[in-house]
Formats: C-alpha cells, sequence, structure tokens
C-alpha cells in the first residue's frame, strides 16, 4: 500500500468495460492512490477481462488494485490483492488461498474487535465506515471519528469509507485516516480527474 490517498472504488458499469476503463485511467491520471474492482455482475469472463485489463492500467501507474470480494478474481487478473468484508469468508483462510504476497482488506465497520481479530488473522489494511450518510450504502452502520483513533494503536493503514467528498474528508483524515474511500463521489463526477485532484490534495502540505 501507499503511505496515504484516494482510494477510488469502481462502480457497477457492467457490461461497458470501454467506460468503465475510461473511468479509471482519469482516476489515476486525477492521482489516485489505491482502485478498487467492484462488481457485483453474474457474467464471471467479464469481470475477469476487465479486473485483468484494469489491473495492468494500476501496473502502469505503480497503483495497486484490489479486488472486491473475490480471491480468486484478484489471483487470476494479477490485482495487488482483495477486500472482503463480514460474509466473504475469513482472512486466514483468504490469506492461505492467496499466500503471503497479495494484500488482504477487511471492512470493520465500527467494530474494533473486528478490526483487532482481522490484525491477528493477517489484514494488511482495516476499512472503516459509513462515516457520514452515504447515497451508495444508505442502510451502511455509521463509524464515529474517534473509531480511527483508537484503530490507529493496531498498526495497520486505515481506510475510512461512506459519504465522504473533498469538502468533508479533512476531518476524517485528521481523525486517522490514511485513505478515503470513495465511489460515486468520484466516479459519478463529471470530472472524474479534477475530482481525483481535489481529494489528492487534502494530503498536501
Amino acid at each position: 500500500m501507499p503511505p496515504h490517498g484516494l482510494y477510488a472504488i469502481t462502480p457497477q458499469m457492467h457490461p461497458d468495460s470501454r467506460g468503465l476503463l475510461r473511468a479509471v485511467c482519469a482516476a489515476l491520471e486525477g492521482g489516485a492512490a489505491v482502485i478498487q474492482f467492484r462488481d457485483k455482475s453474474a457474467d464471471e469472463a467479464w469481470r475477469l477481462d476487465t479486473a485483468t485489463h484494469i489491473a495492468g492500467l494500476c501496473r502502469e501507474a505503480g497503483v495497486p488494485l484490489i479486488v472486491n470480494d473475490d480471491a480468486e478474481l484478484a489471483r487470476a487478473s494479477g490485482a495487488a490483492g482483495v477486500h472482503i468484508g463480514r460474509d466473504d469468508g475469513e482472512v486466514r483462510d483468504v490469506r492461505g488461498r492467496l499466500g503471503p504476497d497479495l494484500l488482504i482488506g477487511v471492512s470493520c465497520y465500527d467494530d474494533l474487535e473486528r478490526a483487532a481479530e482481522a490484525v491477528r488473522a493477517g489484514a494488511d489494511y482495516l476499512a472503516f465506515g459509513s462515516m457520514y450518510s452515504s447515497g451508495s450504502k444508505p442502510s451502511a452502520v455509521r463509524c464515529g471519528r474517534e473509531v480511527l483513533g483508537a484503530a490507529g494503536a493496531l498498526g495497520k493503514p486505515l481506510v475510512a469509507i461512506g459519504g465522504i467528498t473533498p469538502e468533508n474528508g479533512a476531518p476524517v483524515i485528521a481523525a486517522g485516516a490514511d485513505f478515503l474511500a470513495v465511489i460515486d463521489g468520484v466516479f459519478g463526477a463529471a470530472d472524474i480527474r479534477g475530482v481525483a485532484r481535489r481529494f489528492a490534495g487534502l494530503w498536501s502540505p
């Protein structure tokens, strides 16, 4: 993982692979530090082809690609790692399948005990949220910024997600977030590159 930055999560765009690749390129050009490929379609061939192409774009940019929920797709596509939630398997099992070299991120919601267990099991980074009201996941658990401060003691990079914008992101970073994870706030923008730059600028001196 890089030290900090925008963690841009792709929107559902199946079967528009060209449009998705253009959007990812724009986010990378704007300074996204991490890309996550998130697709819930059942089209396994499309998912593999698209993830493989995005992995190539990310390698060229020197940015890790994380695949949401699917460890096998992460390995097959050449991604840098996988992100798992509460229903996506145990961290130890995923680590056993992927080996020591691929990254594993874990959704911890507002649960510090879950985060500590994930670290013990081999997680590389921890995600917390929703920090604010989220249009992408309106029913998501809300997470106070104080949780980020407490999670810093676990010694892993922290990703904050949920309703984050360039306008409200600075307090989340100040609370301890190393990365701001955003879906619609980046990929739903008319100027993806420009919004990504605004997010990246939150870490500028």
